[in-house]
Formats: structure tokens, sequence, C-alpha cells
């Protein structure tokens, strides 16, 4: 793969199917749900993200049969309206009961927070052959802000990222995309580290993946709610575009995709 490829910019909206999202306004059930993501793809989504656990700090996991239970009504309404021809669609799980569900219904891309420990999950994707988002955490969700340390950041997860590519080709996986997991085990500094250095993952020629839509690192740069770092999610998302990343996972899509066209701009405009 051509290290060099400069990818088109595109919007992942979310949308969450559980109760417990740090983000109650990206929580939505059925119809309220397909309405959302209609929305969403009329502000400018080039891909939708589907999520039926939390990850947010301290947060548990699910069986597979109640994380089903959870998306089953979005993923067969995505199913029976062919909104598929619309957007693609990806799963935030690493379930391989739950991914195989989704990706047999017209769903493209496993979006994996283990970063496809699971080598189960890498053979089903590699039937449907799905592009798979590798994200980077330092141990779980339960305990994964608990004191976090790194030799060095970006070099741990760059080996990190080695390590994990060469698995996914292993099993035939072609279309990847690398994830550095901002806010998931790491503290502000490492967050700041890693969005200043996101272009040292360039060299694996993958695209680049960030999310940091509304996190508390946000919170601990300018005291703020939930509700109320929008403005910082902007900040970040858009300094990250300059800085290598092409795909940005956020929950206000119609903001997003102003700010990049407007960002577009500049760039575009003449230099005297």
């Amino acid at each position: 793969m051509d290290i060099s490829t400069n990818y088109q910019t595109k919007i992942m909206g979310v949308i969450n199917a559980n109760e417990d999202s740090f983000f109650k306004e990206s929580r939505f059930e059925g119809a309220f749900a397909i309405s959302r993501i209609e929305q969403m793809i009329n502000d400018g989504a080039n891909i939708i993200d589907i999520g039926g656990v939390s990850s947010r700090p301290g947060s548990v996991s699910v069986s597979s049969d109640e994380e089903l239970f959870r998306v089953k009504p979005i993923i067969d309404s995505i199913y029976e309206q062919r909104l598929y021809d619309k957007t693609e669609f990806s799963l935030d799980s690493y379930d391989p009961f739950v991914l195989k569900y989704a990706l047999d219904r017209g769903f493209k891309i496993v979006n994996d927070i283990t970063g496809l420990s699971n080598d189960e999950v890498c053979k089903i994707a590699s039937y449907y052959n799905a592009k798979v988002v590798i994200m980077h955490m330092q141990n779980n969700p339960n305990n994964m802000q608990k004191k976090p340390e790194y030799n060095d950041v970006v070099l741990d997860i760059d080996n990190f990222f080695k390590e994990r590519i060469k698995k996914a080709k292993s099993f035939g996986l072609e279309e990847i995309i690398l994830d550095v997991g901002i806010g998931f085990g790491k503290t502000l500094t490492h967050n700041l580290k890693l969005l200043k250095n996101l272009d040292y993952f360039k060299h694996f020629g993958c695209e680049l993946l960030i999310g940091a839509s509304r996190k508390s690192m946000i919170d601990m740069i300018s005291p703020s709610s939930i509700e109320e770092r929008l403005p910082g999610t902007l900040a970040i998302h858009l300094a990250s575009i300059e800085n290598g990343a092409s795909i940005i996972r956020c929950h206000d899509v119609k903001e997003h995709n102003q700010a990049i066209k407007v960002q577009e701009a500049i760039k575009r405009a003449e230099i005297l």
C-alpha cells in the first residue's frame, strides 16, 4: 500500500443502542434510531457506527444475547429499508456472534475496540471481506483509566499496530483502519501527544480514525459538561485532520460537516 496516500475525509456518525452511553444525546432505539440515521445521512455522514455496549471508563461488558437484543431492531430496520445503499454501516463491537449478524445484513465495517484480539472476529471479518478498525486500548473499559503508563505512548502504540496489522493480514484482511484510542487507557498528556504526533502513524499506509467527541479530556483542558464540549470536539478533530486523520467519529455530524468544509476551503485558497 502506498504510504503517501491522501484519503478523503469521512465523517462517522455515532448511534448508541444502550442506556449507559456517556452522551445521552447519542442514545436511540427502534424507529427513533432510524430517523436519526436518516438525518445523519442528510447531514453528511459517510459512515454510521452502531453500538450496543458502552465502552466509557468503568463500564462493564454484557452477554452476546443482550448486545444483540439491543442492536437487532436497528440492524433489521437498516436491512429492510436498504439504508446500506445510502451510506456505509459499522458495528462497534468485539462479539463474533453480534458482528456476524450485522455483516450478514449489509454492514461493511468492524469497529473493534480490542484491536482484533479475538481470532473469531478476524475470521468473520475476513469471511465477509469487511473493513476493520484496529483500536488501541490499554487494559479494558472497567480499569483502563486507573493510572495508565507507557514507556513512550507513540512508540508503544506503533508496536501494537505493527503486531495487529500483521495478524489482520494473516487472516486475509486488507482494508485496515487504525485508531489510537483517545481516552482508552490514556492520560490527558498521552492523548495530547498522540494527537500532536498523529502523522507518525501514516507510515502504515492505513486510514487513521480519531474519535474524541465530547470526551473528558476537553473538560480537563476547559472545565465543561458533556453537553458543552462541542467546540473542544471540533478543535480536536480539525487538528487531527491536519495531522493525518481521514475518518472522524463524532456525535454531531452536521456541525462537523460544516467545519470540515470550511477547513478544506481555506486549504484550497490561493497563496500570494
